[in-house]
């Protein structure tokens, strides 16, 4: 990755952290709005944000897509298959059948999963790891070292999202935190943002099959 903004790499993780934390906050603990409002707010306001960092950085989403393609889906299909066990295990709900299935799957396991991916995942990544330059990244120690920083920038981001919802202010905080930072390993190890894309979206589309009332993935619950 070239560098671009890396001095400012933190202003971007701090803002993602405040789009997160209005998102939850004011449109699930403030306004209760059902899910499918929720997302739909959610999805506004960190398109809004992630499309101002890519213009501002000047980052090529293609390119960043199919740099180590492989190697991401593979990783994010492991990370994925963790998580869905982790699902699996929480008490069960009904769900819908046919087409109101798919159609739950499409919305809360795609899109929420990708949305999710890009705020709490990617942006951290790009931000503090990928903004820096080849000769910062020379040696293994010195990728470590930003590594570790970028997985602190993601739970950062992460803490600060799950927070505004009612449901994890105590110790179940932990859980979202501790899962998402597996995802973000999973993007640093591979190179591939896909690898925390699909790792999302399986466990998100886990949570619609499994039952999206007693599931905790599928924030907001009322």
């Amino acid at each position: 990755m070239t560098r671009r903004d890396g001095s400012g790499g933190w202003r971007w993780v701090l803002l993602a952290a405040i789009v997160g934390f209005v998102s939850s906050f004011l449109l699930s603990g403030l306004f209760h709005l059902p899910r499918a409002a929720f997302l739909t707010g959610y999805a506004i306001l960190t398109g809004a944000y992630f499309i101002a960092y890519i213009r501002q950085q000047r980052l090529t989403l293609q390119t960043q897509l199919v740099r180590r393609w492989i190697a991401g889906v593979i990783g994010g299909v492991a990370v994925g298959a963790v998580l869905v066990w982790q699902v699996l295990g929480q008490p069960p709900s009904p769900h819908p059948e046919g087409s109101q299935l798919f159609g739950q799957l499409v919305l809360y396991g795609l899109i929420y999963g990708t949305v999710d991916a890009l705020l709490l995942s990617v942006v951290p990544v790009i931000a503090l790891y990928g903004s820096r330059t080849s000769a910062e990244l020379h040696g293994l120690g010195s990728r470590f070292k930003w590594a570790l920083v970028a997985l602190l920038g993601s739970a950062v981001v992460t803490a600060a999202y799950h927070v505004g919802f009612a449901e994890f202010r105590g110790p179940q905080l932990s859980q979202p935190v501790i899962g998402n930072m597996l995802m973000t390993l999973a993007y640093l190890l591979t190179g591939s943002p896909w690898a925390a894309i699909l790792s999302h979206i399986l466990m998100h589309a886990a949570a619609v099959m499994h039952g999206m009332a007693t599931t905790s993935q599928l924030p907001p619950h009322y």
